[in-house]
């Protein structure tokens, strides 16, 4: 090896070892360091000669490093990503973004992340936030409505991620009482404050990721105003704030074509992507350089795969990984509902058994029994799940006729159509129930109540449950804020803030104690005490720890015994002034 050689091996070892030593304990943010000095200041075999000099050219470049941008970021960081997992709230978990890359995403978002909550809260970053290696490239989205609050958030997770993305699409009601998401749009001031304090402050670069409004051109505008606060990559969902639940509708990718043709930054399309062709069909309509996909991805984790898998495999290799990184329930319930959703109603026992399961035994229970009745119909039928999804023809509708045993997306039908189809099946049950007998017809709506209340049950169960780990919680942050208190005058613990004395409870009771017993020996009665604070200087009732003459000897409230009458030379203790 020529020195040459061994000098610039020196050089890469001292980027990533002082990189790190800077504050970035992720190993893929020191490397993010190294990549963005590696092209422009990497000394070359001719001007390196020595492993000191090449030391010390590192230590330069890492004290001139410059934060990636726009487009630089976009390729030598993000890899030019074009298959992008969604930020989900409760769903775009640790464990999800591992399966999603086993299949064909080449990013990840993590769920939405709460400001506040982040910032203030230890249990709650370690129960939704988390990541490895494997996890890369990670964007990590905070919702929040505050500069200065998610600037704190976001920097207790810039070495732990490639960026941090600001939701401003959300739009569900959770964000209309919350003021994030969706229901910032019309405050362009606060949304500029929100982005250009991290762009300022981080060491990763912002996103955003936004909806549209009903305007192109004030859609345009607003992205404008995103690039100009620092916005480095922006997401753009083409629906607007009002098209959710049953009235989401179509994207409108006219809307994102626009935006993409007004900013110089890298754009991502989110919508209207059900099949792995609709990527390259909105790549082409658009000119984005990626696409996001959401429900797409919940109900097919191998959408960007181009292959339908049976769902069994699905869940058999999602509870692999949650056994490996262990998963919130509720997570793990929710992804299973939605891999099982073609099929699942058919099979009402394991429905209602994955609505109560709250255990990973339990999930594999349910995931084994809907197994062991899909595999032989697969068996039995012709269809090949290796054929890619791009080759599958579509009906004049646009959508696959795909078995109920295999992952597909989920298409909701308009509003008008749900009406009918759901008093069409109002109508064919009144219609089998007329054929039962009496006995038949009780039997069912006994069986149907009991399931019910089953479900009811379960339901309660998990609100109890969750109760008391809020209970807990609680209870934790009050030992915490109590801990931080200012500690008691006469010894090491700590001192109630209603205290008169400024100590603790056990200080405080003997002081009051001891000085009503003094005082008794020098012949104040406890009647001269009662309703009173101080006599004769001295603290005899605390608001918080009671009154002396209650907790001195010989006075017992419960044998009743006068001593108001008589001092007790027993009692002659000093009072100890507090």
């Amino acid at each position: 090896m020529t020195a040459s050689t061994i000098a610039a091996t020196t050089y890469r070892a001292a980027m990533l070892t002082m990189a790190c030593a800077g504050g970035l304990s992720h190993p893929s943010r020191a490397q993010q360091i190294l990549d963005t000095q590696h092209i422009a200041n990497e000394p070359t075999e001719m001007t390196m000669t020595s492993p000191v000099a090449a030391a010390a050219a590192a230590t330069a470049a890492v004290t001139t490093t410059r934060k990636l941008t726009g487009y630089d970021f976009y390729r030598r960081v993000l890899k030019s990503a074009k298959h992008i997992v969604a930020p989900m709230v409760d769903q775009s978990e640790h464990t999800w973004r591992l399966l999603s890359a086993r299949y064909g995403s080449h990013m990840a978002y993590t769920p939405m992340l709460h400001a506040r909550l982040f910032s203030e809260n230890a249990e709650y970053r370690n129960e939704f936030f988390s990541t490895s290696e494997e996890d890369r490239p990670l964007i990590a989205q905070f919702c929040a409505n505050d500069p200065e609050t998610l600037l704190r958030a976001a920097k207790l997770i810039e070495d732990q991620c490639d960026a941090v993305d600001i939701n401003l699409g959300c739009p569900q009601g959770i964000a209309k009482r919350g003021h994030y998401g969706s229901f910032l749009m019309e405050e362009w001031e606060l949304i500029y404050k929100l982005v250009n304090i991290l762009h300022e402050n981080l060491a990763v670069p912002v996103t955003c990721k936004i909806r549209v409004y009903p305007e192109v051109e004030k859609t345009v505008e607003y992205a404008k105003m995103l690039e100009k606060a620092g916005c480095q990559l922006l997401t753009v969902h083409g629906r607007l704030r009002e098209q959710k639940g049953h009235n989401t509708g179509m994207a409108d990718w006219s809307k994102i074509k626009a935006v993409k043709e007004a900013v110089s930054i890298p754009v991502l399309a989110n919508g209207n992507i059900l099949y792995y062709e609709d990527i390259q069909k909105c790549i082409d309509a658009t000119g984005v350089d990626g696409v996001m996909s959401a429900e797409g991805n919940l109900y097919n984790p191998a959408i960007f795969g181009n292959i339908h898998p049976p769902v069994w495999q699905m869940a058999e290799e999602y509870l692999t990984l949650c056994r490996q990184y262990p998963t919130p329930p509720s997570m793990v319930r929710g992804h299973l509902f939605k891999i099982f959703r073609s099929c699942i109603n058919d099979y009402p026992d394991q429905r209602d058994q994955l609505a109560k399961a709250v255990k990973m035994d339990q999930f594999e229970s349910v995931t084994a029994q809907l197994r062991s009745v899909l595999e032989p119909i697969a068996q039995a039928s012709s269809w090949d799940v290796t054929v890619p999804s791009s080759e599958i023809p579509n009906d004049i509708n646009g959508y696959k006729k795909l078995p109920s045993w295999v992952c597909q997306p989920y298409m909701r039908d308009p509003v008008e159509v749900a009406a009918k189809q759901a008093q069409d099946a109002v109508e064919e049950l009144n219609e089998g129930d007329a054929a039962l007998t009496p006995q038949e017809r009780e039997a069912k709506l006994a069986e149907e109540a009991q399931r019910r209340e089953e479900l009811v049950k379960a339901r309660q169960e998990r609100k109890l449950a969750k109760r008391k780990r809020k209970e807990v919680q609680k209870e934790r942050e009050a030992v915490t804020k109590k801990s931080r208190g200012v500690s008691c005058t006469k010894c090491f613990n700590i001192s109630s803030t209603k205290c008169a004395q400024g100590l603790c409870k056990n200080c405080c009771s003997e002081t009051l104690k001891q000085n009503a017993a003094g005082l008794y020996a020098r012949g104040i009665t406890i009647d001269a005490m009662k309703d009173q604070t101080i006599v004769e200087d001295l603290q005899v009732e605390c608001p918080a720890h009671g009154k002396g003459w209650k907790l001195m000897v010989p006075y017992s409230p419960a044998t009743n015994v006068d001593v108001s009458a008589t001092p007790v030379e027993a009692a002659a203790a000093e009072p100890a002034q507090a």
